[in-house]
């Protein structure tokens, strides 16, 4: 895979960047890596800091007229606090104060404000800043999935709507085995698994004598009286000596015997502390019982060389090989942990064993490289927006026409429109040209184009929406042959390609016609030459905003049609083009398209192809030799229907 080369990239984290966290300290770890390298990186998190909330609106602001502001020094990643609440005042409380900081709309305006390569998004769980930044981004986005056990939980109500929202992901990833495989199961997808990463630390020499414990107190509460009851039960001929490591900033009370607290240090721990403890002792406590479990301790006791003892947790587990690498004990169990010291101390080679089975500590350099790959292959696969420079200057000294891109004709058989009532409500309506989009048929556009070669004045591309065996529909353009439908999504475009069309996707993300899901779309991503961003008969606006945000972040041409059915709803949706002759020109022409939307009322319009359609007797299924005899025929029914 190539290099990504120098990127844009935005990490967002729900978790207040002031408060230790995994998800902060992977974000802080590797925007670092990133900005080493080059990249230019910046964290949005929320803060409770009121000063960091009005400087990251400050720098907001700034992008607006200058984006690279809001970027830090090459070495060191820029941060923007988005959003946060003033602490409420202790005593009685007679109402909650709102939360005074619109974190949607700070970071909307960030990322219209700065054109990111990748936002990438973590535990991207509604409601938080995540969340919020995976609705606004208009970029390429990737996803990292830590500990979402409780909140998986949360989103099945709403399951429809979250699997959408997860479908704006272009890459995802899950720190652990167990979180990608709960994943896998509730929001089906492809996850790269990237755990965090740990600072190998060399070994502080093999101690003789006690046996050195460290217990980072950064679990809950619970797991600290749970580690002091098991010290407890340790029997008296057990030499050991244990160190209480506590956040800077926070207290760990000891309610210990005298005979306990003789034998326990209490220590600072900072932030690039946990190494360097770790490697000074044997063993390396982990008890939480599941609320608040920290497994950067269990990576750093392995990349450090002490055995972890942990409780038998799912991501505990999995770090220590399901006891390959280390001792675990079921959560609560203090007599269990007691006696997996007592056998550490009592078994200095077991110790050795179990150390040397840890292997190579993974780095955060590790994780990084991972990561510039994952962001690699999917800005790989955005479109080359230049296009080919000598057919658009050939294109530009062209006259400027207005086309419709999606229209159908009684050719289709939920449309009633005659090809000669299309072709001339189009000439009135000032159209230069339009392509006919039947439904798995191309004898209504070969029909037109007949047509069209007689009276002048109109151009027609010939076209089809075929429907895929499971994958929605696609518009083949500039067609001459019919295209069988039934095929997989792939075996169609290879056939548009064969005649030398171009691949448009209609409605793309209008749940309520026959469309390509997240997936189906991403996988044919590379070969869409255009994709419909506007389409006037879908149900929700939201549908068509997708589909722009979508072209927009993979630099596809945009594209837009009436989708008519009826000669009413011609031209609703008009294209302005240079003038162009065959598929290269009229694909580079697109790309300086402008697209207008007139208003029509679409509810009128629905209710003219019901009442046109309605009643009319299934036209015999024809094939492209039959346009001439077909379309006599629908003449004299018409002159019929007039004389009645």
């Amino acid at each position: 895979m190539p290099e990504p080369g120098r990127l844009s990239i935005l990490q967002v984290t729900p978790y207040p960047w002031g408060a230790r966290h995994e998800v902060n300290d992977f974000v802080r770890r590797v925007s670092g890596e990133l900005a080493a390298r080059g990249h230019r990186v910046v964290v949005a998190a929320p803060s409770d800091d009121r000063r960091a909330v009005r400087a990251g609106r400050d720098a907001i602001r700034a992008a607006g007229s200058d984006p690279r502001a809001v970027f830090g020094s090459r070495r060191s990643p820029g941060f923007v606090a988005v959003g946060g609440g003033v602490p409420l005042p202790r005593g009685p409380r007679p109402r909650i104060a709102p939360v005074p900081v619109d974190v949607s709309k700070a970071l909307e305006s960030l990322l219209r404000a700065v054109p990111f390569d990748v936002v990438h998004v973590h535990e991207p769980f509604a409601p938080s800043v995540s969340s919020a930044a995976l609705r606004h981004s208009l970029s390429l986005n990737v996803g990292t999935f830590h500990e979402p056990h409780e909140r998986l939980l949360s989103t099945q109500v709403a399951r429809p709507l979250v699997e959408i929202f997860f479908g704006r992901l272009d890459g995802r990833t899950a720190s652990s085995i167990a979180t990608r495989d709960l994943l896998e199961r509730y929001f089906a997808g492809t996850y790269d698994l990237v755990p965090p990463g740990a600072d190998p630390s060399p070994r502080d020499g093999e101690a003789e004598g006690a046996l050195r414990i460290l217990f980072p107190a950064t679990e809950e509460r619970g797991a600290l009286r749970l580690f002091l009851r098991a010290l407890r039960h340790l029997p008296g001929e057990v030499d050991w000596r244990a160190t209480v490591a506590v956040p800077s900033g926070e207290e760990a009370p000891l309610r210990v015997s005298r005979r306990l607290g003789e034998r326990i240090d209490v220590a600072p721990l900072g932030e690039a502390e946990l190494a360097p403890l770790a490697a000074r002792h044997d063993v390396v406590v982990a008890a939480s019982g599941g609320p608040r479990p920290t497994p950067s301790v269990v990576r750093q006791a392995l990349a450090s060389g002490a055995v972890p003892v942990v409780s038998r947790l799912p991501v505990y587990a999995e770090l220590v090989g399901d006891g390959a690498a280390g001792l675990m004990f079921q959560p609560g169990d203090a007599e269990t942990l007691a006696g997996q010291l007592c056998r550490l101390a009592e078994d200095g080679d077991g110790s050795r064993e179990l150390r040397e089975r840890a292997g190579d500590a993974r780095t955060w350099a590790d994780v990084t490289d991972e990561l510039e790959g994952i962001y690699g292959r999917v800005v790989a696969r955005r479109h080359e927006p230049a296009g080919d420079a000598a057919v658009r200057r050939r294109v530009t000294r062209r006259p400027l026409i207005d086309v419709d891109l999606h229209m159908h004709t009684d050719h289709s058989p939920d449309c009633a429109t005659p090809v000669e009532v299309l072709l001339e409500t189009a000439k009135d309506r000032g159209l230069g040209a339009i392509a006919i989009t039947d439904h798995d048929e191309i004898s209504g556009a070969l029909a037109a184009r007949e047509v069209a070669e007689r009276i002048g004045g109109i151009k027609v591309i010939l076209a089809e929406e075929v429907k895929t065996a499971e994958q929605g529909e696609v518009i083949g353009l500039f067609l001459e042959e019919r295209i069988e439908r039934g095929m997989t999504m792939a075996e169609t475009i290879a056939e548009i390609r064969r005649q030398g069309g171009l691949v448009y996707m209609p409605h793309p993300f209008d749940r309520l016609h026959s469309v390509p899901d997240y997936e189906h779309l991403e996988a044919v991503v590379e070969d869409i030459d255009i994709l419909e961003v506007f389409n006037p008969r879908v149900a929700l606006s939201a549908f068509n905003d997708e589909a722009e945000r979508f072209a927009a972040k993979y630099r596809i041409v945009p594209g837009a049609g009436s989708d008519s059915h009826v000669a009413q709803g011609l031209g609703s949706v008009r294209v302005r083009i240079h003038d162009f002759d065959g598929p290269a020109e009229f694909l580079e022409a697109m790309r300086d398209a402008d697209i207008t939307r007139k208003k029509k009322n679409m509810a009128y319009v629905q209710a003219l192809k019901f009442l046109q359609t309605t009643g009319r007797p299934k036209a015999p299924k024809r094939s492209v030799p039959d346009a001439k005899p077909v379309r006599g025929g629908r003449q004299r029914r018409r002159r019929a229907a007039s004389k009645s």
